[in-house]
C-alpha cells in the first residue's frame, strides 16, 4: 500500500476511494476504476471498511515519511 500511495504522490492525480455495499459498486462506477481492492471477501460494516481504510493510509503515509513500521 506504501508503494501504491508514493505512485499515486508521484503521479500527483486525484484519488477517489469507493467503498461497495454487500452487493458491489453499480457496475458502470467500477467500470471506470483504474484499480480494484477488496479488503475482504467477507461483508464488513461500511464504518469498520472506513476505518480500516483509514489506519491503511496512516499506515503507508508513515512508512513513506520514515517511521519505523511497528509490530
Amino acid at each position: 500500500m506504501a508503494q501504491e500511495a508514493d505512485a499515486w504522490r508521484m503521479a500527483g492525480r486525484d484519488i477517489v476511494l469507493l467503498v461497495g455495499g454487500p452487493d458491489g459498486l453499480e457496475p458502470s462506477l467500477s467500470a471506470m476504476a483504474d484499480k480494484k481492492w477488496s479488503i475482504s471477501p467477507l461483508t464488513l460494516p461500511h464504518p469498520l471498511v472506513r476505518i480500516m481504510l483509514a489506519e491503511q493510509l496512516y499506515r503507508a503515509w508513515t512508512l513513506l515519511i520514515g517511521h519505523p513500521y511497528h509490530r
